[in-house]
């Protein structure tokens, strides 16, 4: 892009455009993903909605390709796009709760911190992650699982609506009256039908819960794995737990003398009464004595950013996915083997629970097309040394292949890496995938928004 274009666009918006020459650029360009090194033609952060449609116009009409940021943490880095024009919605941070209605609206380039803090406020709560700097954006496109996914849903399951900047530069409000297929389409479709700017979401009573974590050491684990299977789906909702194999941290609230060691365990999340809490952990014994078990009451905001300074902006990273509705005795001697291997003190494997209230959603009232799945598996190569950037990307990759035959066929798409291919993007969507394509093709049909897991618009006829 020269110069000339670049200040047509700086003319047209209120938010300020950086170019390659420009002294923020280099940190402009950075998102969470420190493996993602890609130099995008300009970065247009937006200040408002009437910014955002003209950024479409103006990319749009001069044929240029456009990408957009929420919260900068696409794993695979679509956020960016190489001599493309990044669409950078940071500057519409902001969350405004209507306590009574139990409703929040946020901008589109809100983090969940932001979102769980303005909520916590009032003791309310909405499903999410359980990363704090978490763009809304991203998250809620793909669909959303965490903490509260057992009690309360998939973050798609409490959207009541989304303002929408389509390909044509219009503006839309989708809900369920309006625009009805395009809301079907954006919970869960990705970022395929448009610039959301901004998201409505229904609130729960979440205050104080009580969060920690369980470990043990890995000869144990198929011990733990056995129990947590059974364990976990026939649990209250009130209980969330993702499994994980992890490098203990060398920090807080775990003890000295098991920093560093390769271990598995689980983080919980309680909602129920407090005072219940030491009845609910008592089973984390039965598949053994646990090197360490911690719990205690939090606000819900604490445990959201229980990871942030573990995972800081900039690491290298490198993840798959699956969907698993069973842990077979099979599956368990892989995640034996891998867990033995993990490449670095960052590197990482979780399983989700997408059962309880998210099941109670039939399959087709959202695009999120695996309601009948268990968990939702991510295998994570993590490490702040580029060189290792191979190395646990491998790691990553071995372990999910192994662990491919094993799932349901197709993986969250917010877990899928750069270059899966169509295949993924097919099989994350199952039999809504051909909907999706009509969605698509009605609201984009030309594609213009491509820099994403794509759904290409149906044929015309």
């Amino acid at each position: 892009m020269d110069d000339a274009v670049l200040e047509k666009l700086r003319t047209a918006l209120r938010g300020p455009v950086i170019g390659p020459k420009d002294p923020e650029y280099e940190r402009a360009r950075r998102i969470y993903n420190g493996m993602i090194d890609r130099r995008p033609a300009a970065i247009a952060r937006c200040a408002d909605a009437a910014d955002v449609m003209d950024t479409v116009d103006f990319v749009r009409d001069r044929g240029l390709e456009l990408a957009v940021r929420g919260g900068g943490h696409s794993g695979a880095g679509l956020c960016l796009v190489d001599d493309a024009i990044t669409l950078d919605l940071s500057l519409m941070r902001w969350v405004r709760v209507e306590p009574v209605a139990r409703i929040a609206q946020v901008g589109g380039g809100t983090v969940l911190g932001d979102l769980d803090h303005a909520a916590h406020g009032f003791g309310l709560a909405t499903p999410s992650g359980i990363q704090s700097t978490t763009g809304v954006g991203g998250l809620t496109l793909g669909g959303g699982h965490g903490h509260l996914t057992r009690k309360y849903g998939l973050t798609v399951d409490n959207l009541l609506s989304a303002d929408v900047v389509l390909a044509d530069g219009s503006f839309v409000t989708a809900n369920e009256k309006d625009h009805a297929e395009l809301f079907w389409a954006l919970r869960g479709g990705g970022g395929n039908f448009g610039v959301v700017t901004s998201f409505t979401y229904e609130l729960h009573p979440v205050h104080t819960v009580v969060g920690g974590v369980t470990v043990w050491t890995l000869d144990r684990i198929r011990d733990v794995l056995e129990w947590y299977r059974d364990f976990l789906p026939q649990a209250p909702g009130d209980l969330n737990g993702f499994f994980v194999e992890l490098a203990v941290p060398p920090a807080p609230p775990f003890p000295e003398e098991i920093h560093g060691q390769r271990m598995c365990g689980v983080v919980w999340c309680w909602t129920g009464d407090v005072d219940s809490a030491d009845q609910t952990f008592a089973p984390v014994r039965d598949p053994g004595p646990p090197a360490f078990h911690f719990t205690a009451p939090m606000p819900y905001p604490a445990l959201q950013s229980m990871f942030d300074g573990l995972l800081p902006t900039g690491l290298q990273w490198y993840w798959r996915g699956d969907f698993f509705d069973r842990i077979t005795d099979e599956a368990i001697d892989v995640h034996a083997k891998y867990a033995e291997g993990i490449p670095t003190s960052l590197s990482t494997m979780h399983l989700y629970p997408v059962d309880g209230a998210a099941h109670r959603v039939k399959p087709g009232d959202t695009a999120w097309a695996y309601r009948d799945a268990t968990w939702s598996g991510v295998f994570a190569g993590i490490d702040p040394d580029p060189a290792n950037a191979e190395t646990i990307r491998q790691w990553a990759v071995d372990y999910w292949e192994e662990m491919h035959p094993h799932s349901m066929g197709g993986g969250y798409v917010n877990f899928m890496g750069s270059g899966e291919g169509q295949d993924r993007v097919r099989a994350t969507y199952r039999d809504h995938y051909e909907r999706l394509a009509a969605v698509k093709r009605a609201y984009d049909p030309h594609n213009f928004f491509h820099a994403n897991q794509n759904i290409a618009p149906a044929p015309q006829g």
